[in-house]
């Protein structure tokens, strides 16, 4: 049963090639299924793990949790930003996604946007990992047209989303998240069609799927 993960720059098509995809496979799509898997788990709305998704920890932030530990008295004037000093929202959503994007691969058949997935199944054999990039016009002018956004805010929420999902998986991994070397197949979406993308990895799935173990 096919496990396919991509990986996208914001705007290369992601989401669409992937329900290509999952609809030759007949798998299922899981984007902002995690999401909300992850924040049922954690008696949470979604849009507060989607808050907390693909983006690097801020250096202040790190402080901040840190001081939560110091001995009463040491922080005279702070009070910790969560009940329970020791318990850390945001660690606790990355745990469970990381969970919840295991035990999705374990049923097999899926196609996994975003959220680290290829890094996180990393050492997972039969996964077949996969990164759409697209020149930055070409992502421009997706962004402007799907969200109706001028061109200098599609250019800076496009390197913004880029920096953080870059940042998150160096953080967490210690990789780099568009070295070609990290993945199976690369596809520039600015060059082929979403169609074609969606071909181009189904042929790579079933060569895998072929080869010898």
């Amino acid at each position: 049963m096919p496990i396919v993960t991509i990986s996208r720059e914001f705007g290369a098509g992601g989401s669409s090639v992937a329900g290509i995809v999952a609809a030759e496979l007949g798998a299922d799509v899981v984007d902002k299924k995690l999401i909300e898997e992850v924040a049922k788990r954690l008696f949470l709305q979604p849009s507060d793990v989607e808050a907390e998704d693909e983006r690097p920890r801020t250096l202040l932030e790190r402080l901040v949790r840190s001081f939560s530990t110091l001995e009463p008295g040491m922080g005279a004037g702070w009070t910790p930003p969560y009940p329970d000093a020791f318990f850390d929202p945001r660690k606790e959503i990355i745990h469970l996604t990381e969970q919840v994007i295991g035990e999705v691969a374990d049923s097999g058949n899926v196609v996994i946007v975003g959220r680290g997935a290829g890094f996180v199944l990393h050492d997972r054999p039969g996964v077949f990992r996969v990164f759409l990039r697209a020149p930055d016009g070409a992502r421009i002018t997706t962004l402007t047209t799907r969200l109706d956004l001028t061109e200098a805010q599609a250019r800076r929420k496009m390197h913004e989303v880029d920096s953080n999902r870059a940042a998150y998986i160096k953080q967490l991994y210690g990789r780099d998240w568009c070295d070609p070397d990290e993945y199976d197949l690369v596809v520039n979406t600015g060059r082929v069609s979403y169609a074609t993308a969606a071909q181009m990895i189904l042929l790579g799935v079933r060569e895998r799927s072929l080869a010898p173990a």
